[in-house]
């Protein structure tokens, strides 16, 4: 990876495999989405860091007009191929502080899925308020890795291959139960000055992983892309080694998303 490159920069080397190998977010976070907003079809919304349309997709199935930023070339690729077959989206090369909206446009609903915490806070907020038509709304939300109850034990198993490459857990280990944890973004909306926080919904779901399926997820995460790839090498062995030892040669990874939904002021 070349030096100095921003992490929110690294996932377009993923382009290929990020649709595919991440997971989708639930329907009950755009049921919500909906309720919470009242926005319906063909309203016209902004999404922000689209990536190859992971979120995109599910909304523009149900009609609405998309405008999606996507700062990476080949990310933004992807979602075009991925989203040819809606007249109504389109995609667009750029990175949200330096994009330059046409005059006049306004958007029902800004959104970003997993992206907003790339933007420069001092830009996006106030940019994002005055982009927004009347009753408009900001969304965020997420997928993280979460540690429910049940967690499968691997990754108490895989943790010291992380410590001793130097690339141990930030915070505390094990990490809290996602409901135990706060928005990880309504204490900055609600500082912007330009918003007030409406809502705030959790999820949390399992997905099942075989060791190749489960090395290609890591694959499209900003951290294990800027790895040395020697370091890569040997988490991988090890991640192999650990699974060829279950029965069915899979382990279970929890996962957590929390919707924010906030008005204009």
């Amino acid at each position: 990876m070349p030096r100095g490159l921003p992490p929110r920069a690294t996932f377009d080397r993923a382009a290929d495999t990020y649709q595919s190998a991440r997971p989708d977010y639930p329907p009950e976070l755009y049921a919500d989405l909906r309720a919470t907003t009242a926005i319906t079809p063909p309203a016209h919304l902004l999404e922000v860091g689209c990536g190859p349309g992971k979120a995109t997709l599910p909304l523009a199935r149900m009609g609405f007009g998309i405008t999606a930023i996507e700062l990476g070339g080949a990310l933004a690729a992807k979602a075009r191929e991925h989203l040819a077959a809606f007249p109504g989206v389109s995609v667009i090369t750029s990175s949200f502080e330096e994009w330059e909206p046409p005059a006049g446009v306004r958007f029902d609903l800004v959104y970003a899925a997993t992206a907003w915490k790339w933007v420069d806070a001092d830009v996006k907020y106030a940019k994002a308020a005055g982009l927004l038509a009347d009753g408009g709304h900001l969304a965020v939300w997420n997928a993280d890795h979460a540690f429910p109850a049940d967690v499968d034990p691997f990754f108490f198993e895989i943790q010291p291959v992380y410590e001793e490459l130097g690339e141990g857990h930030d915070g505390p280990w094990p990490p809290p139960p996602p409901e135990e944890q706060p928005d990880p973004m309504a204490a900055e909306i609600e500082a912007s000055g330009h918003f007030t926080v409406v809502s705030t919904n959790l999820y949390v779901w399992a997905a099942r992983y075989t060791a190749d399926e489960y090395i290609a997820l890591l694959d499209t995460f900003s951290g294990h892309i800027a790895m040395d790839p020697a370091k890569t090498g040997h988490l991988y062995g090890e991640i192999r080694r650990l699974l060829a030892a279950r029965p069915d040669g899979r382990l279970t990874r929890h996962w957590s998303a929390v919707l924010t939904v906030a008005a204009r002021h």
